[in-house]
């Protein structure tokens, strides 16, 4: 038995014994490092980020008299906050969809935000 017949063992094992949500984050972290995206808890607060995940669910804030519309990015390592200001609604953004995001971290209730991030929707595939 050869070393890659023990890694195909137990990445297999792996596969079988772990639960879904691990897995799930697993190939997350993947293919968001494979975008060339940075890891979610690797960004600091201040910094410059781009980050690639699933939103997990979007919603609509009304703070004050300026609609807020929220979007909570997962990559598989931690969430991030994405606030588009003056939005009520954007086309693509939706639960279940993979998209890469850039702008400034920011910290906002011990919580990573990014405000009016520029983004892009990926493929599902």
């Amino acid at each position: 038995m050869s070393k890659t017949d023990g890694g195909y063992w137990r990445r297999l094992v792996r596969r079988l014994t772990s639960d879904v949500a691990e897995l799930d984050a697993d190939d997350l972290s993947q293919r968001s490092q494979a975008g060339g995206a940075q890891r979610a808890s690797d960004c600091q607060c201040g910094q410059e980020a781009v980050v690639l995940g699933r939103v997990r669910s979007v919603g609509l804030c009304p703070k004050a008299s300026a609609p807020t519309l929220e979007a909570e990015l997962y990559d598989g390592t931690e969430d991030v906050t994405l606030v588009w200001l003056g939005r009520r609604r954007i086309a693509g953004i939706e639960p279940g969809r993979i998209i890469k995001a850039r702008g400034r971290i920011a910290v906002r209730d011990g919580r990573k935000v990014l405000y009016n991030p520029y983004y892009e929707l990926q493929n599902t595939a």
